[in-house]
């Protein structure tokens, strides 16, 4: 058998078939997907630096409905986050 033989055709078909997949499925929506993270970003770097200005956030009172699913999900963030503890113990762990 010659070197690399079936296993190096096999890897050979198998790129293929990830770049074919890739074409086909991920690349057009792609373009959409990065616009939309560049938006977020754009959106939180505006919100930073506003603050950092002195401005208050236009959006607190907005995002005060959010609060209680934050604070549900605190606990597996800082956890996430590499912090064994967080804030007071009434707060959380």
């Amino acid at each position: 058998m010659t070197k690399g033989g079936l296993p190096a055709r096999l890897r050979a078909a198998w790129r293929r078939l990830e770049r074919g997949h890739d074409q086909l499925f991920v690349a057009r929506w792609r373009q959409g997907a990065r616009r939309e993270a560049r938006r977020q970003q754009d959106t939180l770097r505006a919100l930073v630096m506003l603050e950092s200005l002195g401005v208050d956030n236009p959006v607190a009172y907005e995002t005060l409905e959010l609060i209680p699913y934050l604070v549900a999900d605190l606990h597996e963030w800082h956890q996430r986050m590499g912090q064994r503890g967080f804030g007071d113990p009434e707060v959380c762990c």
